[in-house]
């Protein structure tokens, strides 16, 4: 195992670095890595660092989850309110209902089918688009009417409703009839998922507050590992409820963080968030190069022309959700282009649940993964470069508090 976190680390870093100076996402050389490390080619990798594969990857995004938390500001997003309800559902059912349209046709499999596979393609990548809406706030780029916020809110309730309804058309798929009663899980699992997440950051940020009040010091590095072991039994606590209600532990990481931002003395949240920001650093490298060594490419050759085509028409039909979502906001054209960009990526979501029909045994299980692994290297790098290089573009950057005070001064008025 260790010799193949060393290749992880060094050879993705590596590959990493290339693509950057090649004007790329970083994300690039992480996947490609994972790809000729992985089982499907060199096969360098351990198996037993592959047998854990999805929890080292749940980890990461658990990292990168806690970092976007501590840098949002609720009250950002109250300001953006309906059209982030919107977009955690809308796009995702416009892509899933281009599958059931033209997949039967273009793909030849029958409309249960075509709707199992628009589930497992209808989810966007949270491990791609938060750490970038992470960094655009931090950035100060598109905040001033909540973009980033907007964005990270809706890719987070995203992935609850995609795999709700995967659930559902894999027991139809099966030979099980449609319940309705599937699709209150939605709405119980994004606010029994909040809800538990803001009791959890209310506890933690008391606790913080208690022993800055009394002097007892707590090192910055022991509240972050109290953080993460409590946001690693919020996702424990899904799995443990599993089959009895339905509870999305991600959003309650994500609350959690909120109300411990909110909550907390001001320069504690400053510093946690400095902090999985370094950690981001190295489990950035980790979730992507297991993410790569995920992906079968044989798969892709037997994909074929088609499925591109079918994965296209449905991006096209995802950006259609995209705008109906931001109808009636005051995002100029530019602004609402980045968030149809934004939406693109597929990875992680696809890469966990894309092989699960193949392995029940169900006829289309094949042509689902074939489609997944062809989704993922066409959207990932697609999104990730089309965010990087249109964000200084399209969005407008905020002055920082140093700027607004000088000018305050400049200006003779009493700085803000």
């Amino acid at each position: 195992m260790l010799t193949s976190l060393a290749l992880i680390f060094l050879v993705g870093l590596s590959m990493a670095e290339i693509c950057k100076r090649c004007r790329l996402p970083r994300i690039i050389g992480m996947l490609l890595t994972g790809m000729v490390l992985g089982p499907f080619a060199l096969d360098l990798l351990d198996a037993s660092i592959l047998s854990i594969s999805a929890q080292l990857r749940q980890m990461a995004l658990i990292i990168i989850l806690l970092k976007a938390g501590l840098s949002l500001n609720l009250s950002d997003l109250k300001k953006v309110g309906r059209p982030a309800v919107m977009m955690s559902f809308v796009p995702a059912s416009f892509e899933i209902l281009a599958f059931v349209l033209f997949a039967p046709s273009i793909l030849n499999l029958t409309r249960v089918e075509a709707a199992l596979m628009g589930a497992v393609m209808g989810a966007v990548s949270p491990a791609i688009v938060v750490p970038r809406m992470v960094q655009l706030m931090e950035e100060k780029y598109g905040t001033g009417k909540g973009i980033p916020q907007l964005i990270l809110a809706g890719a987070s309730c995203d992935d609850v409703f995609v795999i709700v309804l995967f659930s559902t058309f894999l027991g139809m798929a099966r030979g099980g009839a449609f319940k309705l009663i599937k699709l209150a899980q939605i709405p119980t699992s994004i606010v029994l998922g909040i809800c538990l997440g803001l009791a959890a950051g209310y506890i933690l940020s008391s606790f913080f507050e208690a022993a800055y009040a009394h002097r007892y010091y707590v090192r910055n590095s022991m509240k972050v590992i109290v953080v993460l072991g409590v946001s690693f039994l919020l996702m424990a606590i899904e799995t443990w409820l599993e089959g009895i209600i339905s509870v999305s532990g991600l959003l309650a990481v994500v609350s959690m963080a909120c109300v411990i931002k909110g909550k907390s003395v001001p320069f504690v949240a400053k510093r946690l968030s400095e902090k999985f920001g370094k950690l981001w650093l190295a489990a950035e490298v980790l979730l992507f190069v297991l993410v790569g060594a995920a992906v079968d490419l044989r798969y892709t050759l037997e994909a074929g022309a088609a499925a591109a085509l079918m994965i296209l028409l449905a991006l096209i039909f995802r950006s259609v959700g995209v705008a109906l979502c931001l109808l009636r906001t005051p995002l100029t054209g530019k602004e609402r282009l980045f968030c149809g960009i934004a939406y693109l990526p597929k990875a992680t979501v696809q890469a966990a649940i894309g092989s699960v029909p193949l392995a029940l045994g169900l006829p289309c299980g094949q042509m689902i993964l074939s489609v997944a692994v062809l989704g993922i290297l066409i959207t990932a790098p697609l999104g990730a470069l089309g965010i990087d290089l249109s964000y200084r573009r399209f969005l407008k950057r905020e002055p920082s508090q140093e700027k607004r005070r000088s000018s305050s001064v400049a200006k003779g008025l009493p700085p803000k």
